[in-house]
């Protein structure tokens, strides 16, 4: 019986519980450079980031950074997690200023107005923060707002098992 896989790449790693897949990739999309614009104190882009991605359902082959083309699939059982990496030059800006990534969730944070594009009955959270010099974006989708609670203990289980890297 398979209990666990270990996903690693690119300096992030994570344990997925039974019943969860997931990819780590560096592949830089349309939606990342648009949120790095309108959020960058700088104007130089960063190079291809990497782009962690956790669900309870099967992901699609083509997806966007925040889950386009995946959590469209979802049923109200499940749960999705982005975690996207920004460029170092945004540790110390306002917006990145959290440290550490989250590891519990409030699940009375989450809205339908937090999601990237609604859907009926979703919930989403989006969370910024800094961790081992490196700047991140956490994006949690939920299938079913009304079982927020429970979708949200799902999500921190694959949390709690996420290793970020210093960068070299």
């Amino acid at each position: 019986m398979r209990r666990s896989v270990n996903i690693t790449a690119h300096g992030l790693a994570a344990a997925l519980p039974r019943g969860w897949e997931g990819t780590i990739t560096a592949e830089h999309q349309a939606q990342v450079d648009a949120q790095v614009s309108a959020f960058s104190t700088s104007a130089r882009m960063p190079e291809a980031m990497p782009v962690a991605q956790f669900a309870t359902f099967a992901l699609p082959a083509i997806r966007d950074d925040f889950g386009g083309g995946a959590v469209e699939r979802m049923g109200r059982d499940d749960v999705f997690i982005s975690l996207l990496e920004y460029g170092s030059e945004e540790v110390t800006s306002a917006l990145f200023s959290d440290r550490g990534l989250p590891r519990r969730l409030d699940p009375r944070a989450f809205s339908p107005r937090m999601l990237q594009r609604r859907i009926r009955g979703h919930a989403g959270l989006q969370l910024f923060f800094h961790d081992r010099g490196r700047a991140f974006c956490l994006y949690v989708v939920l299938g079913d707002i009304v079982d927020a609670y429970r979708l949200v203990r799902r999500a921190e289980q694959v949390l709690a098992t996420i290793e970020i890297e210093e960068r070299a």
